[in-house]
């Protein structure tokens, strides 16, 4: 996959963007869906960020305890990105791309489809660039997409954790709603 990286201008420049700057349409879209003041996006929001710190967690320890170097140290590459040398499995940006995305398709069906599209294209990205091997990728992708349907069982299957969800959202609107009046 990273044979034809540096031989297509136009195609190494929408990788270098996927790699490098598309992860901020994730964040910028939980900020967009957390301030539709709909309580369904808000529930995903909040879910989306909890499967975010279960599945970064997960793969922090996953990194240490199965350390692989990125494939520019130890392969001849085409490296289309400036990276540190660092650990390479699981991968970081689709972890966080797939985590996100996956909670987005399980609350919203059809932008979840094109959240997970993106998600995809970001981790190909990396691939194509010369920072991950596909495996990195597709490890991500799955601790991503776990983490979220594990987070989103607990909250919609176990009571508890629904109602201090219920809770809080309820919390933060009751100051948001003096601040802010919904119309």
């Amino acid at each position: 996959m990273n044979n034809a990286a540096g031989n297509h201008p136009l195609i190494d420049a929408v990788m270098r963007f996927l790699s490098e700057d598309a992860e901020y349409l994730f964040y910028l879209a939980v900020i967009v869906y957390w301030f539709t003041r709909k309580r369904e996006n808000r529930k995903m929001v909040a879910l989306a960020l909890a499967s975010a710190c279960l599945a970064f967690g997960i793969g922090t320890i996953l990194s240490h305890l199965f350390y692989r170097d990125r494939p520019f140290v130890t392969h001849q590459v085409h490296q289309m990105i400036e990276h540190a040398a660092n650990a390479s499995f699981p991968s970081g940006h689709s972890i966080g791309s797939f985590v996100i995305a996956f909670s987005i398709f399980l609350f919203r069906k059809k932008d979840g489809i094109c959240w997970m599209l993106l998600a995809a294209l970001i981790a190909f990205s990396r691939i194509w660039n010369g920072v991950h091997y596909p495996g990195d990728f597709l490890s991500g992708a799955i601790l991503g997409i776990l983490a979220s349907v594990m987070v989103y069982q607990l909250f919609t299957k176990v009571a508890w954790p629904r109602k201090c969800l219920s809770g809080a959202i309820n919390l933060y609107e009751s100051v948001e709603f003096r601040i802010w009046r919904k119309s």
